[in-house]
């Protein structure tokens, strides 16, 4: 029994002494797959770390029970259920409490480091006197919270800058993202990189023999941080941070950065200020929201559970969409094959992916058995082996259902067939199938690699199970999948042709491109309109608007309502609405004087948040978290207002639709509200 501890018994932590004395400390939350940091969790850590003060061990090793990783961070459950009672600051308070007696411990300490380190994860690790990470590809150390509207609040926006200096401290901050053991070492976050067999050991070694820090690392973290320092550099970070950002969207980076500017003194005297800012940030609508946005995120990634039954995918049609999504699917560990009806197609898709793989496969003798996964097939021999066939050919409907005709005689028995089309009714396309059931849309977004979001498109016939399989499979191949309606357009090109439609239109007035693009971009939208129907490619727009346009009940504008001339398609020619060059718009200057019409913002946003109140009134989608989920990670929709429904009920519906019949007046029926507005989904 260890010194201090006997009779005391915890639920989430176990503590056992090695021969070398080293004491090594245990976290397996009870009842969890992943660690995360509860107020009863750091209860206990309080509770056993005051005994071990009191008679100190030779060292600590900090290390996770849980096979898949150390620390997720907090428990974002609770987080959320503190911010809505408002005890949020006393949470925060009781976390860097813990984490400040754990570094005051009178031994050394280490925090052993394997798979994903989060958060709280993380910041637990930097109270620690070292820390020692496994060399597996699973590791990664972050402090994401700036994705949910605050900044790390348990002593981590302290303590990091001071051990690796401010410049890569609040890059990690600013940004979110997550760093690899190796570049976690080479900044001085991890003392050490070992195998994951030897990271306990290697620990223990570390904690009783000590280590001193490269005396450059050292010097960073004291120049940096010193009053001249933080005065100096506050307003370059702001720069940074604005080109990203709008401070009224986005408001915990610009705190961070004012909170280390101005904080000096003491440890206490830098947490209480850590504290103070995270609490007021918590408590603004943007942090809500981007919580809520997890919480979405969470639920589209448990939809259709792990086994999806499929091993083999074959895809037809090697165009740009076809060909990545065959790429994806072979990255990401199943056996591929890609048909076309030329050779020279499939070649063009087989060099586009080995570029990703080049990209995303970062350890070269693993290159080799993903490339070997992906394999041309100009016969479609494929077929009769796969347990998933994807159609992504022309979007014509009689042309995919003369493909269909060919290529289900030949499928097994259990195998799915799905269309990754745009906008086509699904009730059309199943037509002639002999078995509808096993037939749904898969419908993805461009870029593949980069847009997390899969439609499953639903029609009249199909089988539960196929949907189920293929919320499965999207899993599998790390994306989100949102089930919706067949109908035209399905849920996100539905809901993205007004606001493009509405753009197209307020150009042709001709309000300058670059001013719509300024008033979509300031509301929160990731690309301006105009801008984004030239990536998307005027040939599709028009495509997309000759299926919607009618059903939706919308005039199309000149630049919309013909297919563009050749090389004349947007990006993709370096000529559309824009020139392009290197692969950025060359948006001509706005004269200064130019005054942008006051409604116009309106115009461009009412369109898209008046058709989501239709679709979620027809049942496109199960209910508004699932649309505002869909809209956010298919569209990019401004993240920190929480999608369209929730901007309706934030704003308030009346509100809502006093502009809308206000644009109606102005500019005609276009912008009359669509069924719906009478909803209690749209009330708090």
């Amino acid at each position: 029994m260890i010194a201090g501890l006997d009779g005391l018994r915890f639920s989430h932590w176990h503590a056992e002494q090695r021969p070398d004395g080293v004491v090594l400390l245990t976290f397996d939350r009870s009842g969890e797959s992943v660690n995360t940091f509860a107020q009863d969790v750091l209860v206990e850590l309080d509770t056993l770390l005051e005994r071990l003060a009191l008679d100190p061990p030779r060292a600590l090793v900090l290390r996770s029970g849980k096979a898949r990783g150390f620390i997720a961070g907090a428990d974002i459950r609770e987080f959320a259920e503190f911010d809505a009672k408002g005890t949020i600051g006393d949470s925060i308070r009781r976390g860097q409490q813990v984490f400040q007696r754990l570094a005051e411990l009178p031994c050394p300490t280490v925090a052993a480091i394997h798979g994903f380190c989060m958060g709280g994860g993380t910041e637990i690790s930097l109270a620690c006197r070292y820390r020692v990470a496994s060399n597996d590809p699973s590791t990664r150390i972050g402090l994401p919270e700036v994705k949910l509207g605050i900044y790390p609040g348990w002593g981590g926006s302290v303590r990091l800058p001071r051990l690796v200096g401010t410049p890569a401290a609040m890059d990690m901050m600013l940004t979110g993202r997550t760093l690899s053991a190796s570049v976690a070492k080479a900044i001085g976050l991890v003392d050490r990189v070992v195998e994951p067999a030897q990271l306990i050991d290697a620990a223990a070694e570390l904690a009783l023999k000590g280590a001193e820090r490269p005396f450059r690392q050292r010097f960073m973290g004291w120049i940096t941080n010193t009053w001249p320092a933080r005065q100096l550099m506050a307003p370059m970070l702001v720069k940074q941070v604005a080109r990203k950002a709008r401070r009224e969207h986005y408001p915990a980076p610009y705190a961070l950065i004012e909170t280390w500017r101005r904080t000096g003194g003491g440890i206490q005297n830098r947490l209480s200020a850590e504290r103070k800012a995270v609490v007021k940030l918590a408590g603004t609508p943007t942090a809500r929201n981007l919580t809520r946005v997890f919480f979405l995120q969470e639920r589209l990634k448990g939809l259709g559970g792990k086994d999806s039954g499929i091993a083999r995918v074959h895809v037809v049609g090697a165009g740009v969409m076809g060909g990545d999504i065959a790429a994806w699917s072979a990255l990401k560990g199943f056996e591929v094959t890609l048909q076309d009806r030329e050779q020279a197609y499939i070649d063009k898709a087989m060099a586009r992916a080995q570029e990703l793989f080049a990209k995303k496969v970062k350890v070269d003798a693993k290159r080799p058995e993903v490339v070997a996964r992906l394999k041309s097939d100009l016969a479609g021999n494929g077929v009769a082996d796969a347990d998933l066939v994807i159609e992504a050919i022309i979007e014509q409907p009689q042309a995919k259902r003369s493909l269909y005709a060919g290529i289900e005689p030949a499928l097994k028995p259990d195998a799915l067939l799905a269309t990754n089309t745009s906008s086509i009714p699904l009730d059309e396309l199943r037509t002639g199938l002999a078995r509808p059931a096993r037939f749904a849309g898969l419908h993805y977004f461009n870029p593949v690699a980069l847009m997390p979001l899969v439609e499953i498109v639903r029609h009249d016939a199909m089988d539960p199970e196929t949907e189920r399989r293929l919320a499965a499979f999207c899993k599998a191949i790390d994306k989100l999948p949102v089930p919706v309606a067949g109908t035209p357009g399905f849920l996100v090109n539905r809901l993205l042709f007004p606001y493009m439609l509405e753009a197209a239109t307020a150009y042709s007035e001709g309000i300058p491109g670059a001013v719509i693009d300024r008033a979509a971009v300031k509301f929160g939208m990731p690309m301006g309109p105009i801008e984004l129907i030239d990536t998307v490619g005027l040939d599709v727009a028009a495509g997309v608007g000759a299926e919607l346009a009618p059903f939706l009940g919308l005039p199309i504008p000149p630049s919309l309502s013909t297919p563009p001339e050749a090389g004349r398609r947007g990006k993709k020619d370096g000529q559309g609405l824009y020139a392009w060059e290197n692969g950025k718009p060359k948006k001509p200057e706005v004269p200064k004087d130019y005054q942008a019409p006051a409604d116009l913002e309106d115009r461009l946003i009412l369109p898209l948040v008046n058709e989501a109140v239709a679709a979620l009134h027809e049942g496109v989608v199960a209910d508004g978290d699932l649309l505002d989920a869909g809209v956010i990670f298919g569209t990019g929709f401004a993240p920190f207002r929480g999608g369209p429904i929730q901007y309706v009920r934030e704003t308030g519906a009346e509100a809502v639709l006093l502009r809308m019949k206000g644009l109606q007046a102005a500019h005609g029926d276009r912008f009359a509200p669509r069924p719906g507005w009478d909803s209690p989904a749209l009330r708090k």
